[in-house]
């Protein structure tokens, strides 16, 4: 028997956007010395607006989008350009996690998997250029779900696609209203603070 092992990206596979603030690493930090484009205006106009409703889950490209929108904030560049920018400063990954995960991998009892918000572009960023599609067996997320976790429908599109399961998936995220979501769609799931959330938790120590 094996069990479905899933991990977020953000805030826990990778240092960047995290659910408590004081966590949080900004790949926007320099954007308005380096591209003269104001973080806030950004973050308003782009992040929380066409991104997070059309983007995320599917519905609009990426760059179709920040050619809509990156005029109006003053940016003439190329899209393409803004976004490598931003994949490049938004990949710190969690190397300390990494270890962990790749002693999982060694294992025949469990199966190890992604599943976040993302874009289709920042999802293929990961699983090629920072290398997670050697450690994980598949990336499911928002874009490809056409829903955002923590919506019933996220879990349920996994679920999908793994197959039945003879144990509770189990969950790593740092946001509490996403754990809530996948204990609600029946799986196991752990609030991620650090690495030792993982060690320390009694079915993965036992496998360490």
């Amino acid at each position: 028997m094996t069990r479905a092992v899933f991990f977020d990206v953000d805030g826990v596979l990778v240092h960047g956007y995290h659910a408590r603030p004081e966590l949080q690493r900004h790949w926007d930090a320099q954007l308005l010395q380096d591209l003269g484009i104001d973080r806030e205006r950004f973050r308003n106009e782009f992040i929380f607006d066409i991104f997070i409703k059309k983007v995320v889950v599917g519905e609009m490209s990426l760059v179709e989008a920040l050619d809509r929108r990156l005029p109006s904030l003053g940016y003439r560049g190329s899209p393409m350009a803004f976004v490598n920018y931003w994949l490049s400063h938004d990949s710190d990954l969690n190397q300390p996690l990494l270890d962990i995960v790749r002693q999982l991998r060694a294992r025949d009892d469990l199966r190890l998997y992604i599943a976040t918000n993302q874009d289709h572009m920042r999802a293929l960023w990961l699983w090629q250029t920072l290398g997670l599609g050697e450690l994980f067996e598949d990336i499911f997320y928002s874009a490809r779900a056409g829903v955002r976790k923590p919506e019933p429908g996220f879990f349920d599109f996994i679920e999908h696609r793994i197959g039945p399961q003879t144990e509770p998936p189990l969950f790593f995220d740092d946001t509490p209203k996403v754990i809530d979501g996948a204990r609600r769609a029946g799986w196991e799931a752990v609030l991620f603070t650090t690495v030792e959330d993982v060690t320390t938790h009694p079915w993965i120590a036992a496998r360490l």
